[in-house]
C-alpha cells in the first residue's frame, strides 16, 4: 500500500508543478510545454527544492505512457491523403532539411569528440523541427495565412513521418551497432511492408466495424475503443519488431481516416495533455544542473549549429522546390528550432545504451533555447530578406523571384496523362503485392501446423496439395485484382490509346508485367508444394486454366473488396461534401489556385451587430466576398447586400492569402479595440424585504411601479401562507408582505427602501 500511496504522491508533485509553471507560462506567452519542462527542472531530485520523487524509474513508464498518447494525438492530426495534398514542396523542403541536418549532426559530434553512434542520434536529433512551437507561434502572431505558411505546415508534416521512420531506423542501427546497408534497406522494406498492410487492413475493417455499431458508439464506448485499438497495434508494432510509438502513430493514422475522427481527437483530448505533461515533466527532471555547467560550450554550440544549419538547408531545399527567396527564407528561420522528437529520440538513445547520460540534458536544454529565440527568429526573416533584396545583384533576384511567383501549387489539369496512369499502376501493384506477400507469410506459417493437427491420418504429399489449393484459393482475388482488373487504370488508358495509336504498346508491356507478378506469386505456392517436374508443369497449366475459367466471379470479388476498402477510405470526405456542398465545391474547383475559405463566428460583441452586409467592410478593408451565411439550421447561399448580420451567424469568407489575411487583420484590430473600451458592468442582486406601512411598494401595483424599466423585478411573494411566484402585472403590494426582488443592486435598493 505504502507504494501505490508513493506514486500517487509523486503525480501530486509533478501535476502540482506543471499546473503551476503553465500557468505563468501562459501569463508571459510562453508555450505550454517549457513550463513543463521548468517544473520537471525545479521538482528534479538534482535540485532537491521541493519533495523528491520516490520512484524515477515509476515516471519514466508514465512518460513512457505519454509518447504513445503524444503519438497516437498525431497520427490522428496526421493523414496519408493529406500527405499527397501538401504537394513536393513541402517533401523537398522537409528532405532537404532532414538530410543536411543529419549531417551537420554526424560532423559536429564528429567535431565534439562523440561516438559516431551518438554522432548519428544527434543528427536524427537535430533534423526535426517543433510543430507545437511552430503553429502557436503562428496563432500568436496572426501569419496562418501568409503565403509561406502552407510551405511551413506541410514541411511539418513530412518531417514528422520522417521522425517516425527515422526512430525505427536509429534502433536498427543502435540493436546492430554498425552501418549495414543490407540492414537498413531491408529494415525500410519491412517498415514499409507492415506500415501498408497495417494501413490496408484497418482502413478495410475499422470504419466497417464503426459503420456497424454507430447506434452504440456513445462518448464512453468510443474512447475505450479508440484507446483499445491504439494499444493493440502498439503490442502488433511490438511483436513485429517496431516501436510502440510507431504502433501508436500508425492506429492514429487510420482513425483519421475515419467520420468518428473529430470526436476520438476530442474525446482523446485530456488524456494526451495529462499524459503529455507527464511526460514533459519528465524531460525536465533529466536537466542536471552540473551537467549543464559542465557542457555549456556544447550546449551554445549545438544551438546555433541547429537554427543555423535548419535555416540554411530549410531555405536551401524551399528553393530547390521552385520557391521565391521570400518563401524559402521565412520557412527557414521559422523552422529553425528544436522540436519534441528531439526529446523522444534523446530518450530513445539513452534507452538503447548508445549515448552517454550527459547527451540527454543538452539536448533539452538546446530545445529550451531555441524554443524561446522562435519568435524572434520569425521576426527577423522580413529585415533579412529586405537587406538581401537589396544587396544581391539584379541577375540573381530575377532567377529567384519567377520561381516565388509559381509558388501556386500545380493544377491537376496539367499532369500528364502517363504520370497519372503510371501512379495508379503502381499504387495498385503495390498495394496488391503487399496484400499476396503478407498471405504467403500467413500461409507458410500456420497452414501447415493447422492441417497437421486437423489432417494427422492424410498422407503429407494430399495434404501438402490440399494446402496449396487453400493459399491459391485465398490469394485469388488478390492474383486477378492484380494481373486482370484495372480500377482506374482504364480510364488514363483510354484517354492515351485516343491521344496515339502507338500508346497500345507500353500499355500492352505494362499489362504483361503485371501478369507476370501474379504468375509469380502463383509459382512460389506450387513449387512449395510440387516438384517443377514431371507432373509439376501439368498441375500448373491445369491451376492456370481453372484460374482463368472462374476469372469473372473472381474479379466480381475483387471488385466488391475494393469498392468496400474505397468507401471507407473516402467515406470522410463524402460525407464532409454532403455537410458542407459550398466549401468543398469550391476547394475541388480552384484547387490550383490561390482562392481559399475563411468562417467568420459573429460574436453578439461585433460592432456591425443588425447592420447589412453593405454596410459592413468586409470587401473594403479586405476583398473579400461573403458566400454564405449559416444561422442555426438555415443556410442563406450567396446573401444579397441587404441581408443583416445576427449574433450567432457564421459568415464564409472567399478570397486570395493576401485577403484573408487582411480579413483576419482587420478582425483582430476590432476586437483589440473593442476590448480596449470600458465598460460598466452592472451588480446583480437578490434582495428579500418584508413590507412595512411607510415602504415604497406598499399599496402600489407592478403595474404601477415599472420596476423593469429600472432593471429590477419582483421574483417572488410571500403573503401569509400563501407563496405567489411571478405575480401579474395587476397585484398590489400590502404591508407585511415578504418580497424577493432581483435585478440592478441599486436600483432594487431603490425599490427596496
Amino acid at each position: 500500500m505504502a507504494e501505490e500511496l508513493n506514486l500517487v504522491s509523486d503525480l501530486a508533485v509533478i501535476l502540482i508543478a506543471a499546473g503551476v509553471f503553465t500557468l505563468i507560462s501562459k501569463a508571459l506567452k510562453q508555450p505550454l510545454i517549457l513550463g513543463y519542462i521548468v517544473a520537471g527542472f525545479i521538482v528534479s531530485p538534482h535540485l532537491g527544492l521541493f519533495p523528491q520523487i520516490s520512484s524515477v524509474e515509476e515516471v519514466k513508464q508514465w512518460s513512457e505512457i505519454g509518447i504513445i498518447f503524444l503519438l497516437f494525438a498525431l497520427g490522428l492530426e496526421f493523414s496519408f491523403k493529406k500527405l499527397l495534398a501538401v504537394g513536393s514542396s513541402a517533401l523537398i523542403t522537409a528532405g532537404t532539411q532532414c538530410i543536411g541536418m543529419f549531417i551537420v549532426g554526424l560532423v559536429t559530434g564528429n567535431a565534439m569528440g562523440w561516438t559516431a553512434m551518438e554522432g548519428v542520434f544527434l543528427g536524427g536529433m537535430l533534423s526535426m523541427s517543433s510543430t507545437t512551437i511552430i503553429i502557436k507561434a503562428y496563432n500568436d502572431m496572426g501569419l496562418k495565412n501568409k503565403p509561406y505558411a502552407t510551405l511551413v505546415f506541410g514541411s511539418l508534416v513530412f518531417e514528422d513521418l520522417i521522425a517516425v521512420l527515422l526512430m525505427v531506423l536509429l534502433s536498427t542501427m543502435a540493436v546492430s551497432r554498425k552501418f549495414a546497408g543490407g540492414e537498413m534497406v531491408w529494415s525500410l522494406v519491412k517498415l514499409a511492408f507492415f506500415i501498408i498492410l497495417w494501413f490496408l487492413v484497418g482502413i478495410y475493417l475499422i470504419p466497417t466495424l464503426f459503420k456497424r455499431m454507430r447506434r452504440f458508439l456513445n462518448d464512453e464506448i468510443l474512447l475505450l475503443l479508440s484507446i483499445g485499438l491504439c494499444f493493440g497495434m502498439v503490442a502488433l508494432a511490438s511483436a513485429a519488431g517496431f516501436s510502440s510509438a510507431l504502433g501508436a502513430f500508425v492506429m492514429g493514422s487510420i482513425l483519421s481516416e475515419t467520420v468518428e475522427e473529430a470526436r476520438i481527437t476530442k474525446l482523446m483530448g485530456s488524456i494526451k495533455d495529462l499524459f503529455g505533461a507527464i511526460f514533459f515533466v519528465s524531460v525536465g527532471m533529466m536537466i542536471d544542473p552540473a551537467v549543464i555547467a559542465a557542457h555549456w560550450g556544447s550546449i551554445l554550440v549545438i544551438a546555433l549549429v541547429a537554427m543555423g544549419g535548419i535555416l540554411i538547408w530549410s531555405s536551401t531545399g524551399a528553393l530547390l522546390a521552385g520557391k521565391g527567396l521570400d518563401t524559402a527564407l521565412h520557412a527557414g528561420f521559422s523552422l529553425a528550432q528544436l522540436g519534441e522528437f528531439s526529446f523522444i529520440i534523446a530518450s530513445l538513445g539513452c534507452s538503447l545504451g548508445v549515448m552517454r547520460d550527459f547527451i540527454y540534458p543538452v539536448i533539452i536544454t538546446v530545445s529550451v533555447l531555441t524554443t524561446f529565440t522562435t519568435p524572434y527568429m520569425i521576426k527577423a526573416a522580413d529585415p533579412v530578406i529586405a537587406w538581401l533584396q537589396r544587396k544581391l545583384p539584379p541577375a540573381v533576384l530575377a532567377r529567384l523571384t519567377p520561381a516565388d511567383a509559381a509558388s501556386r501549387p500545380e493544377s491537376a489539369a496539367e499532369k500528364s496523362l502517363w504520370k497519372a496512369l503510371l501512379r495508379s499502376y503502381a499504387l495498385r501493384v503495390l498495394l496488391y503485392t503487399v496484400a499476396l506477400v503478407a498471405l504467403l507469410l500467413v500461409s507458410a506459417r500456420y497452414l501447415d501446423p493447422l492441417a497437421e493437427r486437423l489432417l494427422p491420418a492424410m498422407a503429407a504429399t494430399w495434404r501438402g496439395y490440399l494446402e496449396m489449393a487453400v493459399s491459391l484459393a485465398l490469394m485469388s482475388p488478390f492474383i486477378f485484382g492484380l494481373a486482370v482488373s484495372n480500377g482506374s487504370i482504364n480510364k488514363y488508358a483510354g484517354k492515351l490509346l485516343k491521344e496515339k495509336d502507338t500508346n497500345r504498346w507500353p500499355i500492352l508491356a505494362l499489362m504483361v508485367l503485371r501478369m507476370l507478378i501474379a504468375v509469380s506469386f502463383i509459382m512460389t505456392v506450387v513449387t512449395a508444394h510440387v516438384t517443377m517436374g514431371g507432373w509439376g508443369v501439368p498441375v500448373l497449366a491445369v491451376l492456370l486454366l481453372v484460374l482463368f475459367f472462374l476469372a469473372k466471379r473472381i474479379v466480381h470479388k475483387t471488385t466488391w473488396l475494393e469498392e468496400r476498402f474505397m468507401q471507407n477510405l473516402n467515406e470522410k470526405e463524402v460525407l464532409e461534401r454532403r455537410l458542407k456542398p459550398v466549401s468543398t465545391q469550391v476547394q475541388d474547383k480552384l484547387a490550383g489556385y490561390d482562392v481559399h475559405l475563411q468562417v467568420i463566428d459573429v460574436s453578439p460583441d461585433f460592432q456591425y451587430i443588425g447592420k447589412a452586409l453593405r454596410d459592413i467592410p468586409l470587401w473594403a478593408s479586405s476583398g473579400v466576398n461573403i458566400i454564405k451565411i449559416t444561422r442555426g439550421s438555415r443556410a442563406i447561399l450567396i446573401p444579397s447586400a441587404d441581408e443583416p448580420v445576427y449574433p450567432g451567424d457564421h459568415l464564409l469568407a472567399v478570397g486570395t492569402t493576401a485577403q484573408l489575411s487582411a480579413l483576419t487583420e482587420m478582425l483582430r484590430q476590432h476586437e483589440q479595440a473593442r476590448g480596449g473600451e470600458q465598460r460598466e458592468e452592472m451588480e446583480f442582486t437578490v434582495d428579500v424585504v418584508t413590507l412595512e406601512e411607510n415602504s415604497y411598494l406598499a399599496g402600489k401595483t407592478l403595474r404601477d411601479l415599472r420596476m423593469r424599466e429600472s432593471c429590477c423585478m419582483v421574483v417572488s411573494v410571500l403573503r401569509g401562507n400563501e407563496h405567489r411566484t411571478n405575480p401579474r402585472a395587476d397585484f398590489r403590494f400590502e404591508p407585511g408582505d415578504v418580497v424577493w426582488m432581483a435585478g440592478e443592486k441599486k436600483s432594487c435598493e431603490w425599490f427596496a427602501r
